[in-house]
């Protein structure tokens, strides 16, 4: 995402830019195009697809890289603004190429020139930031999809501000002229002046927030909020005048959040003209002042920041709202979770069910000791004969145990002892894993092994496109060594 070098562009052949297109096909249903793939689609007569490739790779137009299942080619931000650049100059929108005399957190601003010398502004939108990756929570691009690639989200941005500089163009808006778009390019007209935020000082500042605050309300009557109506995205021309620039992020006034977004527009222009030129206005505009007259919002169907507040009106679009499996049932878990928390009245509430948990625990354990003491008390000589050999070792007299030894008090409290440790045994037993000591080796020893084989496979990956076809033809010769002879010469 550096700095465009044109200069390569006029060294271009058709059949590069026939392979960069191929390239491109091939991308909206893979994320790395196998050369086979690029040289299928591209159909040269001569061949030496794998020759421009390399070519392309060198000048940073396409790049090489290795993925988990096989080997591909993916078109570089540089290889799409060459494809833009030149159907823009294939249909003579501009013939020259200019200084770059802007940049922001999504686009690049360029000059260029039309065939007859007239200066033009090329904008190049470029989504995928470090500064700006969320996309999904900001803009509406992704509509149903759950992923997708920058530069087709760099395709619909670019799309959708044209749609919206040419409705506001039409209706007499000051917004730069729109001239045409390819791809991610949008060429307008070039305002002779400079933004805001580079403005000191004015005549008559009463004035210029008069405008600005007109023209809050008139983009409200028509049904739409700019969204982002900031210093940075008005223009002030050589006569004077405000020039608004940047459209992707216009909200309609039937937003869920449209009061928001407008109050918002106002604060930032009042904030700007209180610190920079010390004016401050009691009289400023209000969302309930916007008396709607147009319907621009629906025909260039705009939307919101968030994908959730925008779904009521993307079905009015007619855009359907799809949720996944695993977001719908992460939703579904994440409001049972909510209930169940709201259902108790706090954490002393949660204490005191866990300490009834507890008590009724040892409850229980008390209540099978006294049972198994009573069936102790009950138990026949016979059925006690293992019993009693235990309990021999522990009195002290030796030999057989009498009536009147059974009814002693140290042979009562010997079966107690015995009573209590059969529970503690029993609750260290039942705890324990029931899974047997041989399987879990077994699933230790499989997961080593696997870890083993996946390691081999890491280190056998092939590195670049000369691994890969040096790997295939090793392949070839172990194959025609295996034939022994059917093809002409043996081992």
């Amino acid at each position: 995402m550096g700095k465009l070098d044109v200069a390569i562009l006029r060294y271009l052949t058709s059949e590069d830019f026939r392979v960069l297109t191929a390239v491109e096909m091939g991308m909206k249903n893979h994320e790395l195009v196998p050369g086979s793939l690029v040289a299928s689609i591209a159909n040269l007569r001569h061949g030496g697809v794998h020759k421009l490739m390399k070519e392309l790779c060198k000048h940073r137009l396409l790049t090489y890289e290795r993925g988990k299942h096989y080997d591909g080619y993916r078109l570089t931000n540089a290889g799409y603004d060459y494809l833009a650049l030149k159907a823009l100059t294939n249909r003579k929108v501009i013939s020259s190429f200019g200084n770059q005399i802007g940049v922001g957190k999504e686009s690049n601003i360029y000059t260029v020139a039309d065939e007859d010398h007239n200066p033009l502004c090329l904008k190049l939108h470029r989504l995928g930031r470090t500064c700006f990756r969320n996309i999904k929570g900001k803009r509406d691009y992704h509509a149903h999809r759950n992923r997708a690639s920058w530069l087709y989200l760099s395709r619909i941005s670019a799309t959708k501000e044209f749609a919206y500089m040419k409705a506001l163009y039409d209706r007499d808006f000051p917004v730069p002229k729109p001239v045409d778009f390819n791809r991610h390019c949008v060429v307008m007209e070039l305002v002779t002046g400079g933004p805001l935020t580079h403005v000191t000082a004015v005549e008559d500042p009463e004035t210029l927030y008069d405008e600005l605050m007109n023209l809050i309300v008139r983009l409200g009557n028509s049904g739409v909020i700019h969204g982002d109506f900031n210093e940075f995205n008005i223009m002030i021309n050589e006569q004077g005048q405000p020039v608004i620039i940047d459209f992707p992020q216009m909200v309609s006034t039937s937003h869920s959040n449209a009061e928001y977004y407008f109050d918002r527009d106002v604060k930032c222009v009042r904030e700007f003209f209180k610190k920079r030129f010390g004016y401050e206005s009691s009289l400023y505009p209000k969302f309930s002042d916007i008396e709607r007259s147009d319907e621009l919002d629906a025909e260039v169907a705009c939307s919101g920041y968030s994908r959730g507040d925008d779904e009521r009106l993307l079905r009015e679009m007619g855009i359907a709202m799809e949720v996944s499996g695993e977001e719908q049932s992460s939703e579904e878990e994440e409001e049972d979770m909510q209930t169940q928390r709201g259902s108790f009245g706090g954490e002393d509430e949660l204490d005191v069910l866990r300490q009834q948990v507890e008590d009724s625990i040892k409850h229980d354990e008390t209540k099978h000791v006294q049972e198994i003491i009573k069936k102790t008390a009950k138990l026949d000589i016979k059925e006690t004969s293992q019993d009693t050999e235990e309990i021999q070792k522990e009195l002290p007299e030796t030999g057989k145990v009498t009536e009147t030894d059974r009814n002693s008090q140290k042979y009562r409290l010997a079966m107690v002892e015995k009573a209590l440790s059969d529970v503690k045994s029993m609750r260290s037993y039942t705890s324990a894993s029931t899974i047997a000591p041989e399987v879990v080796k077994q699933r230790v020893k499989k997961n080593l092994e696997e870890r083993d084989r996946k390691m081999q496979r890491k280190k056998a990956v092939a590195k670049g496109e000369a691994s890969a076809v040096t790997r295939l033809r090793r392949d070839n010769r172990e194959t025609i060594r295996e034939s022994h002879g059917l093809w002409g010469w043996d081992e």
